[in-house]
């Protein structure tokens, strides 16, 4: 008696047996065999889509298929040359060192993760050295024209 899983069996009332549908109206489940009457669920080869909405609009009809979302956006947080003066005046700046690290220091830009764009918004007139992802062509003249030097990092 080295093996027994030979005599196993489940307990009694653990299985049934399967429906015998449409075997004559004596069985309880003869004539139209539990579809009902007519319509296209009764008929052989019926078969419903995966998306069917019970006849309702369906969504992919509803849902408008015009206009377009570039996945390959990019989004930067901008800052303007007027803010960054704004902060150099305060004295926020250590040696006008200006970087997307520093400027998310300061609450000036809210995501450490997302780039930063300068922009030429306004004047500026303190020498900064700034570093940021990309700079817009006003504002690398200002931050040039004021005695700072300007880098762009990816």
């Amino acid at each position: 008696m080295s093996n027994h899983l030979g005599l196993l069996h489940s307990p009694k009332g653990a299985t049934k047996n399967k429906r015998r549908i449409g075997r004559g109206q004596g069985s309880g489940r003869g004539g139209t065999s539990t579809r009902g009457h007519k319509g296209h669920q009764s008929r052989s080869g019926f078969g419903q889509i995966p998306n069917f909405e019970g006849g309702q609009m369906a969504y992919i009809r509803r849902v408008p298929k015009f206009g377009f979302t570039n996945p390959f956006r990019v989004e930067y947080q901008t800052v303007n040359v007027s803010r960054l003066q704004e902060l150099a005046e305060s004295g926020a700046f250590v040696d006008g060192v200006v970087s997307p690290e520093a400027l998310f220091a300061l609450g000036v830009v809210s995501k450490r993760k997302v780039p930063v764009k300068i922009l030429g918004n306004g004047e500026l007139s303190a020498k900064l050295t700034v570093t940021a992802h990309k700079i817009s062509a006003a504002a690398r003249t200002k931050i040039e024209q004021a005695g700072g030097t300007v880098t762009t990092h990816e």
